[in-house]
C-alpha cells in the first residue's frame, strides 16, 4: 500500500472549532496590516508579477533546468508515494483534493529536508544557494484539475516556478495572478508575489510538473524585521506544527519505497 493511499485526506476536525477559526481570522489582519508595511519597505516592485532580473540567481536555474527535470524524473518513478498538498497540510484541504495535487518538498519553513533532497541533490544544491529560501517543492498538477483562486501569507514572501514537464497543449495549463495569466515554458522561471489572488488551471489530459520556491522579498530594515517575527510566530501555530510533523512523516515514507524498490532491484539482476 502506497503512503497516499495509507494517509486518507479528510479535513480534519479542528478546522471548525471557533477557537481555530478565531486565530486564522486573526492572523489573516495582521498580515494585511504588516503587508502595508512590507510593501512600503520592498526593494523590487510590489506588482503581480516581478521581472525576473530582479533575482539573478533564477539564471542558473534555467541554466540547469533539464537536470533538474531529469531528476524529478526519477522521484516520479514513486508517484503513488508522493503526498497531496492536503495531506502535508491539513490547511489546504480547499484548493488541494483527492491528491489531485502533489507535493514532493525539498525545502520547508526554511529547513532543508534532507532524505527527500538526497532524491534531488543537483537541485537541492541550487535552492541551498538562495538567498533566505523558505520553502521549495516539486508541484504535481493531475491533468484537468484547477486550483481554485486563493491567497498567500506575507507580502514577505516571493515565489518562483520553473516549467520542468509541461502539457503538450502549453497554452491550456496556465497561471492567473490578480488580472494577467501565463502559461509555464519549458526551462523558463518567472516570479510573482502570492498574495495577490492566483488560481491555475490544467485543462489538459496531461500531468504538470514544475519546481516551486519561496524566499525572503528584499527589503529594507522595517520589513525584514516585520518578516522575521512573522515567520517565528507562525512556528507557534497549527499552520506550521502540523506540515512539520507530516513532513516527516512523509519524507520517512518515500526513503522506505525507493529503498524497497532498489531492493527488488538488485533481487531481479541476481
Amino acid at each position: 500500500m502506497s503512503a497516499a493511499e495509507e494517509v486518507k485526506s479528510e479535513k480534519p476536525k479542528s478546522l471548525n472549532k471557533p477557537i481555530r477559526k478565531r486565530v486564522k481570522k486573526f492572523g489573516k489582519m495582521m498580515t494585511r496590516k504588516i503587508a502595508k508595511i512590507q510593501s512600503r519597505s520592498s526593494l523590487v516592485p510590489d506588482t503581480p508579477f516581478i521581472d525576473k532580473s530582479h533575482f539573478p540567481f533564477l539564471e542558473e536555474f534555467e541554466d540547469k533546468w533539464e537536470v533538474i527535470r531529469d531528476e524529478v524524473k526519477e522521484v516520479l518513478k514513486h508517484r503513488d508515494d508522493i503526498p497531496g498538498f492536503e495531506q502535508i497540510s491539513p490547511d489546504q484541504h480547499r484548493i488541494a483534493k483527492a491528491q489531485q495535487w502533489k507535493t514532493f518538498i525539498l525545502f520547508g519553513f526554511g529547513k532543508q529536508l534532507e532524505k527527500n533532497c538526497k532524491q534531488a541533490p543537483v537541485t537541492a544544491e541550487l535552492l541551498s544557494r538562495v538567498p533566505n529560501v523558505q520553502t521549495a517543492w516539486f508541484s504535481i498538477l493531475a491533468p484537468g484539475y484547477h486550483i481554485p483562486a486563493h491567497t498567500g501569507v506575507t507580502k514577505g514572501i516571493v515565489r518562483s516556478h520553473l516549467g520542468l514537464i509541461l502539457p503538450e497543449a502549453r497554452e491550456k495549463c496556465r497561471i492567473r495572478v490578480d488580472q494577467e495569466i501565463r502559461a509555464w515554458e519549458h526551462g523558463k522561471a518567472f516570479a510573482f508575489d502570492d498574495t495577490y489572488e492566483h488560481e491555475v488551471w490544467n485543462d489538459t489530459p496531461d500531468e504538470r510538473v514544475i519546481l516551486l520556491f519561496d524566499f525572503d522579498r528584499p527589503m529594507g530594515w522595517a520589513g525584514r524585521a516585520l518578516n522575521a517575527t512573522l515567520l517565528y510566530l507562525m512556528k507557534f501555530t497549527a499552520f506550521y506544527q502540523e506540515p512539520k510533523k507530516n513532513l516527516a512523516s512523509f519524507e520517512d515514507r518515500f526513503e522506505a519505497a525507493t529503498r524497497r524498490a532498489d531492493e527488488n532491484l538488485e533481487k531481479l539482476s541476481e
